[in-house]
């Protein structure tokens, strides 16, 4: 069989457990659990829903959507970590008001034979959702998981990192409670991965230089203008990668082996700070999966083999410095003042302005900051939330 084998400074700190918990955590291997508040029952919206769980019910409602560009289960699950479940029905029905993804078509089964000649081809989105289906219900989902993250590693960029983030929320969503519907939304994130599959260049085998990010970002060689593709989508801007030779040592510049929280800390800050350095409204979007993408590692690892996390990581870093390779520009420094931040208010905000971007870029922030006290994440979740 084609295929791997399975192996069995001080801030308003008051918005209830979202806060009081999270900043008691010294160490963690799995997010904290006031990330993961437990669902409020709430009204459903429409009397034939059996469901009274909000995040299971949201599921429920966006069932229709088509996996690409559908941020609708992400934001949704954020909004619960944000302790804000209340407010995701309201989130979810406006979200399809404005939002129509139509499901694809099926082409052709997918096997454990047969798929290989599948991975990267997004026209087999629906066919890949279906197999990982198959695959969770014969298997628990953490050993699929657990294998096919070692498969997909190297195209963490896939969909612009949407497959690796929409994949961290359902597992996150996951390790509160399991359900149909939630191994459901993780066959959607697995899927989606698998169909954009979009490795970057590397140059393999070569030594590590044990940079940390923070230096390592200023060794990333940024693409040059004339090769900088514009228009089109955000994985037709990292094809200009491909014929950028300086990129394929950007994956052995950092050092992987240590302790993975402090390293996953240490990414998202370095990129909450990339961000606010050279954001402007035309790559707005790309820098802020930067952050998304290297957050949402941290629901997966837990789950890994030793082994499969060193990849995830390389990978990960990887992803973040192409994403940060495509559009910025060093010459730029649009760093605000440092200036004290409610999390009170930053939660308000972002869940009055229902932006799916917005919602899971703030959460991952304070996911972060929770775990690394460090103001870049309060900054830099208060611009993104003015500007979109």
């Amino acid at each position: 069989m084609d295929q791997p084998e399975v192996k069995p400074h001080t801030h308003k700190l008051s918005r209830r457990r979202f806060v009081r918990q999270t900043l008691t955590v010294a160490s963690v291997t799995l997010l904290p659990s006031s990330l993961l508040s437990s669902c409020q029952s709430v009204p459903a919206l429409t009397a034939a829903s059996t469901n009274v769980d909000p995040m299971d019910q949201a599921l429920e409602m966006m069932a229709n959507l088509g996996p690409f560009s559908n941020h609708g289960p992400m934001a949704a699950e954020a909004l619960v970590a944000l302790g804000r479940a209340d407010k995701v029905l309201e989130f979810v029905a406006a979200y399809k008001q404005r939002v129509r993804l139509p499901y694809p078509a099926t082409r052709q089964l997918i096997t454990r034979e047969n798929w290989r000649s599948a991975l990267g081809d997004p026209g087999r989105s629906a066919d890949w959702v279906n197999f990982f289906n198959r695959e969770l219900k014969q298997a628990e989902w953490q050993d699929v998981l657990k294998q096919w993250s070692d498969v997909l590693a190297p195209g963490l960029a896939a969909a612009a990192a949407h497959g690796l983030i929409r994949t961290a929320h359902a597992v996150r969503s996951l390790s509160v409670k399991e359900t149909d519907l939630r191994r459901r939304e993780l066959a959607e994130g697995l899927g989606y991965w698998a169909a954009y599959y979009q490795p970057l260049p590397e140059t393999k085998h070569a030594d590590e230089k044990g940079f940390k990010p923070a230096a390592a970002i200023e060794k990333v060689p940024l693409l040059p203008d004339e090769l900088r593709r514009r228009g089109g989508s955000i994985m037709v801007a990292l094809r200009g990668l491909e014929s950028f030779q300086p990129f394929a040592g950007v994956a052995n510049l950092v050092e992987i082996r240590g302790n993975t929280d402090q390293f996953l800390s240490e990414l998202t800050e370095t990129f909450a700070g990339s961000y606010l350095k050279v954001v402007n409204q035309r790559n707005l979007i790309t820098l802020i999966h930067c952050v998304t993408g290297t957050a949402g590692l941290r629901s997966l690892v837990p789950h890994l083999s030793p082994a499969t996390t060193q990849k995830m990581l390389r990978y990960g870093w990887q992803m973040a410095a192409g994403l940060y390779s495509i559009a910025a520009n060093r010459s730029r420094d649009n760093r605000p003042e440092s200036t004290e931040t409610s999390l009170d208010d930053l939660i308000d905000r972002v869940v009055a302005s229902r932006e799916e971007h917005a919602i899971k870029f703030t959460e991952a922030c304070l996911q972060e900051y929770g775990l690394n006290r460090k103001d870049i994440y309060l900054q830099a979740a208060r611009d993104a939330i003015s500007r979109l």
